[in-house]
């Protein structure tokens, strides 16, 4: 087994490109493996990260007409975007996606959807076997079950792919805060998604901004 180690096995949003895959009402409404707003929570970071550093995040659904759209909180940060709606489970398998990826040119394809024992494990682990370097975002995802998501993980790894959670994405995306183009704004979307860490930052701001209390004269 090749080990994935190095400093050019860390991911480059030059390099990266971001499959966003079957986040639908269908999908979330039997997620188990996670509390269901957090994935929708964590995803909305995710591509608002993408946005920010200019990582081209490909849209896609399976039969959106049954199972429903793509969640506002995505559609919402690529406002006018196609979505590319599929019937074929594996998203690996439909020409149209595919075909989209490899015009971008990038090969560290980064992967996030609902379920993650069948619509991430299948295109991942297709890819890999592809020669593509693949990273899975594990808190982007859900399954069925606790399970269903762990044993996917398991599978996904013992093929060759990278897990990584969305927030050290990002940070491996910035890797240097002296990258003021894009500190800013990820700061931002760290503000918007990032839990505590997020809540944290906008106290710090707020105690900088207060002037400090003089004696009563």
């Amino acid at each position: 087994m090749t080990f994935r180690n190095g400093l050019a096995s860390l991911l480059r949003p030059e390099d990266s490109v971001l499959v966003l895959i079957d986040h639908q009402p269908y999908q979330l409404a039997n997620l188990n493996s996670h509390e269901p707003q957090m994935v929708i929570n964590n995803t909305a970071g995710l591509a608002k990260a993408a946005r920010a550093f200019g990582v081209p995040t490909i849209l896609t659904t399976v039969i959106a007409e049954r199972g429903g759209l793509l969640f506002p909180q995505i559609t919402d940060v690529f406002p006018g975007q196609e979505i590319i709606d599929r019937t074929l489970i594996n998203t690996w398998e439909d020409p149209k996606v595919v075909d989209v990826v490899k015009a971008t040119g990038r090969k560290q394809l980064i992967i996030a959807g609902l379920w993650t024992e069948v619509c991430v494990a299948m295109p991942a682990i297709q890819a890999l076997g592809e020669g593509w370097d693949v990273t899975v975002v594990t808190d982007a995802c859900g399954g069925v079950s606790v399970e269903s998501h762990e044993v996917a993980i398991k599978r996904m790894i013992a093929a060759g792919a990278n897990m990584m959670t969305w927030i050290a994405v990002a940070a491996e995306w910035q890797r240097d805060w002296a990258r003021l183009d894009t500190a800013g704004k990820l700061t931002e979307v760290f503000a918007q998604h990032g839990g505590g860490s997020g809540i944290a930052y906008l106290w710090e701001q707020q105690l900088l901004n207060t002037p400090v209390p003089t004696a009563a004269g």
